[in-house]
């Protein structure tokens, strides 16, 4: 039943990501501004996030939502990343316009890549780490001051459940350059969405938001040795059974 379930999602994302994305590529090319090109992809993520929890039977939860700051004042969300349902409920659940960073080779997917190349977004050339970094800070200070929040996984990429990843300092870095706090986000997705597996099982997600770090006179590592004591010690708190035993990633 899991397996027809996640037949059916996929099939239910397919089908609602190809007239969202003309939708999307025709509004860009009507020169709607960036706000109402960002809505339109964020309905699409309403769907998959919806469509999960009425074909797969996932819901989410949300703790620390008073955390946030005031809708005025920039900030950056550092995440745990263990699936790809992160990527699509962080926008729907936040009150505010995101700009993700992201690996360039997004954009070439059909569709869902050619309508994230139009919204405020930064993309990178892994292959050119200096150039990159450059880039995200002179594009992400740019995004702060328009008024959107920088949303980055600072493990790079998805993580097996019940382990931890390298926390590169880049979004520590950016935060220091743009002198603008960072928020912790622990999420326990892989209970439910594994990493790399087609099958998702039933259950509820819980995104916890943590207290905003400052970033003024602090140093990149050691901002960065914060968020991921904070992360991953909430991760241990929401998903306890994957840190007594070993990695149940599938």
């Amino acid at each position: 039943m899991a397996f027809l379930r996640s037949v059916l999602h996929m099939g239910w994302m397919l089908v609602t990501v190809v007239p969202v994305a003309l939708v999307l590529l025709l509004a860009a090319a009507l020169r709607l501004n960036g706000h109402r090109l960002y809505r339109i992809a964020v309905f699409w993520l309403g769907l998959a996030v919806h469509g999960a929890r009425y074909i797969l039977g996932i819901s989410y939860q949300i703790k620390g939502q008073a955390n946030l700051p005031p809708l005025d004042q920039p900030c950056i969300l550092l995440v745990k990343h263990q699936s790809t349902y992160e990527t699509f409920l962080m926008p729907v659940i936040m009150p505010k316009d995101l700009a993700y960073v992201f690996k360039r080779e997004l954009l070439y997917v059909p569709f869902f890549g050619w309508a994230i190349g139009q919204l405020d977004m930064v993309h990178i050339d892994r292959q050119q780490k200096s150039q990159s970094f450059q880039k995200v800070v002179q594009q992400g200070k740019a995004l702060l001051r328009k008024g959107i929040w920088v949303i980055m996984f600072p493990e790079g990429t998805r993580i097996a459940r019940g382990q931890a990843g390298h926390y590169k300092s880049g979004g520590a870095r950016l935060a220091i350059e743009a002198g603008v706090p960072v928020i912790p986000i622990a999420v326990n997705s892989a209970v439910c969405w594994p990493r790399k597996a087609f099958v998702k099982h039933p259950g509820v997600v819980t995104v916890s938001i943590g207290p905003a770090i400052a970033s003024d006179g602090r140093h990149a590592d050691a901002l960065m040795a914060d968020v991921s004591q904070w992360i991953e010690a909430e991760m241990r708190q929401l998903d306890p059974t994957a840190y007594a035993s070993p990695s149940t990633d599938a």
